[in-house]
C-alpha cells in the first residue's frame, strides 16, 4: 500500500466511524513519518515547477514541503471526496495537509509532528488559498484542504477558520463546481469546532436532508469504503445537531429500487 493510499483508506475509515486500534495508530503513524520526502524529491519538484526552493516572485510556498507527491504517470491524487485536481497547487497541498492532519489527530504530543505542525501554518499564511480572498480556479477548493487542516491541528484559530468559511461564500458560485467541492465543505463542517459550523448547518440543513432521503450514486472509480464515506460525511453533519443523534450508527446500504447508497434516517 502506497503512502497516499494509506492516508486515504485512513481518513474514509474514520469518516465511516471506524475506530483504531493502539497497534493500528502506531503502524500508521510509523509509515507516514517514514515517508518524509528528501531534500533532494523536494527540490526536483520545485525545479519542474520553476520555483527554486518553494518560493515564488511573490514570496509565497505554494507546495508541500515535507510530503511531495509521487510520480504518478502524469496524473494527479485525487482528493479525501474523490476531487481529481488539474494543478499541482490542489494536488500537493491536498497531500502534504491530509498526511500531516491525520499525523497530528492520531500522535498530537509528537515533537516531530509538532514542528511540521507549526512549519505548516506558517507557510500556508503566506499563500493566497490558505490566508486570503481568493476564488480564483483550485486555489479556491485548495482554500477548504486547509479549512479541514486547521479543524484538524488548530481548532482555536477561530478567526482564520470563519476567513476560510467566509472565502466558501464569496466565492462557490461564482462558476460550476465539481459536486465534491461541496462535499469537501461539508466535511469540514462535521469537523470544525461546534460553535462555528452550527450556522453553517443549520444554512444547509434542508440540502443535506434533502440528498440524504435521495442518497448517493455509486461512483463506479472508487471502492466501498469511499462511496460509503461519501454519504457518510452527510451524516456525520447532521448528526451535530440535537435531535439527530439517533442515525449516528445506522449502516449504510443499497437501496434496490434506485441502487443508490442510502442511510434510514427514519425516526
Amino acid at each position: 500500500m502506497t503512502i497516499y493510499e494509506l492516508m486515504i483508506k485512513t481518513n474514509h475509515y474514520l469518516i465511516n466511524g471506524g475506530q483504531l486500534t493502539a497497534t493500528q495508530t502506531k503502524n500508521i503513524v510509523k509509515q507516514l513519518l517514514s515517508a518524509v520526502s528528501t531534500e533532494e524529491q523536494a527540490n526536483r519538484f520545485y525545479k519542474g515547477l520553476k520555483y527554486p526552493d518553494n518560493i515564488d516572485n511573490e514570496g509565497r510556498r505554494m507546495y508541500s514541503v515535507f510530503y511531495i507527491t509521487p510520480y504518478n504517470n502524469g496524473k494527479k491524487y485525487a482528493t479525501v471526496m474523490c476531487q481529481k485536481p488539474k494543478t499541482h497547487i490542489l494536488s500537493a497541498n491536498s497531500y502534504e495537509l491530509e498526511i500531516i492532519r491525520l499525523l497530528h489527530i492520531l500522535e498530537p504530543e509528537n515533537l516531530t509532528i509538532k514542528n511540521m505542525v507549526e512549519q505548516t501554518l506558517d507557510r500556508l499564511k503566506t499563500t493566497c488559498f490558505g490566508y486570503k480572498d481568493c476564488g480564483l480556479g483550485e486555489c479556491f477548493d485548495a482554500s477548504f484542504i486547509v479549512l479541514r487542516f486547521l479543524a484538524g491541528v488548530a481548532p482555536k484559530e477561530t478567526a482564520w477558520i470563519n476567513e476560510r468559511i467566509n472565502n466558501y461564500h464569496s466565492h462557490f458560485d461564482e462558476k460550476h463546481r465539481h459536486w465534491s467541492v461541496k462535499w469537501y465543505f461539508w466535511l469540514c463542517l462535521s469537523e470544525i469546532p461546534f460553535e462555528i459550523a452550527e450556522p453553517e448547518i443549520l444554512g444547509c440543513m434542508d440540502e443535506i436532508l434533502t440528498q440524504l432521503k435521495k442518497g448517493c450514486a455509486i461512483l463506479k472509480d472508487f471502492d466501498d469504503s469511499t462511496n460509503k464515506a461519501i454519504i457518510n460525511v452527510l451524516r456525520n453533519v447532521i448528526i451535530r445537531l440535537p435531535g439527530y443523534e439517533y442515525i449516528k450508527n445506522r449502516e449504510t446500504y443499497i437501496s434496490e429500487i434506485d441502487n443508490r447508497l442510502h442511510i434510514d434516517t427514519s425516526s
